[in-house]
């Protein structure tokens, strides 16, 4: 700092010391005025450099700001219920203490912003401006974002938040991919800083076809582990097509009842559709570790157990009264349901 500033500094500082005649004057600590020009160019010259960053913090009305096309999370499935935590904690803090990332709009005049992250900060604004609490106003930090910086930052501030859902989420990784990574799913997953097989299981539940979605009433409720348990139900075509037929039944039986059904019990009906029991030569009946195949009156034919990897193991039981017929029969049974 030159003499001349630390001067008009120090002058400054004298000019509002109190009057000399009414008491004497504190003792006054040397270099008081340059310290706060000194601390006022330290902070210039921290900006400057970019070792801190200044942001632009504005308060709203939530109407002028517009949810991004781009978003990840389902607006339209935002409630009171969902929110309620959020309404609790901004209603006990009286404002909202976590700005919403937002970036400028240009090309609508009904809007000043969009809302990069923040939808529920903004759902729960503008419910509490419509109920009650009137001066409640958005709090935002506004950014200059290319689409997939906003992506990513999205990504970033939501991935650990478990009022997101994995379907929101994975159904946002699947408009990326194409959207910025030209259907490259290694590079984007070098982006967004996860594995591969990670991010190959969120694109998995992503892309499961409308036909199977229709057997679950609420398919936000769907996780990344039910995944590993449906996707083999597609393959082949033809226990793909008993999987949509089953699904298209469960859809059209909803009520009351069946709309509460949970996710694992529906994910076991449709397992059973895509391979179902063994008809004619009997009902197969778990025994022990494996299976047994009776015939239509009851007289053991098969042992079936299932060795994993290495196949399945088939007994004949010769001498449980059944005939050879009905032990052919029972044979292709195992055949179709294991090797279609």
């Amino acid at each position: 700092m030159s003499k001349k500033n630390a001067s008009f500094a120090a002058d400054l500082v004298a000019g509002i010391d109190p009057d000399v005649s009414a008491s004497p004057p504190a003792p006054r600590r040397p270099g008081i005025g340059a310290s706060v020009l000194s601390g006022r160019e330290s902070r210039l010259a921290e900006l400057a450099t970019g070792s801190v960053v200044s942001r632009t913090y504005e308060l709203v009305d939530p109407a002028r700001c517009r949810m991004w096309a781009g978003h990840n999370r389902e607006y339209a499935l935002l409630s009171e219920e969902r929110c309620s935590d959020l309404i609790e904690s901004i209603k006990a803090q009286g404002k909202q203490e976590m700005a919403a990332i937002v970036r400028r709009v240009k090309d609508d005049p009904a809007y000043d912003f969009e809302v990069i992250c923040g939808a529920r900060r903004h759902w729960t604004i503008t419910w509490l401006r419509s109920h009650n609490y009137p001066d409640f106003r958005f709090l935002i930090d506004i950014r200059s974002l290319t689409d997939e910086e906003a992506f990513r930052l999205a990504d970033i501030e939501n991935r650990a938040r478990d009022d997101l859902t994995d379907l929101e989420r994975a159904r946002d990784y699947l408009r990326a991919l194409g959207a910025y990574y030209e259907g490259r799913q290694k590079i984007m997953a070098e982006r967004i800083n996860v594995t591969e097989s990670w991010l190959s299981r969120y694109l998995d539940l992503a892309r499961l076809p409308p036909e199977l979605m229709a057997a679950f009433p609420s398919p936000q409720d769907l996780r990344i582990k039910h995944v590993t348990a449906i996707k083999p139900l597609l393959k082949p075509d033809e226990r793909r097509q008993r999987v949509f037929a089953e699904a298209e039944r469960l859809s059209s039986n909803y009520d009351g009842r069946a709309a509460s059904m949970p996710v694992p019990d529906i994910i076991r009906a449709l397992s059973k559709a895509a391979d179902p029991s063994p008809k004619g030569s009997g009902t197969p009946k778990r025994s022990g570790k494996g299976e047994k195949v009776t015939s239509p009156n009851g007289k053991p034919l098969l042992s079936v157990e299932n060795l994993g990897r290495r196949g399945i193991q088939v007994t004949l039981l010769i001498n449980g009264g059944g005939e050879r017929k009905e032990a052919e029969a029972a044979i292709n049974q195992v055949l179709e349901k294991y090797w279609p």
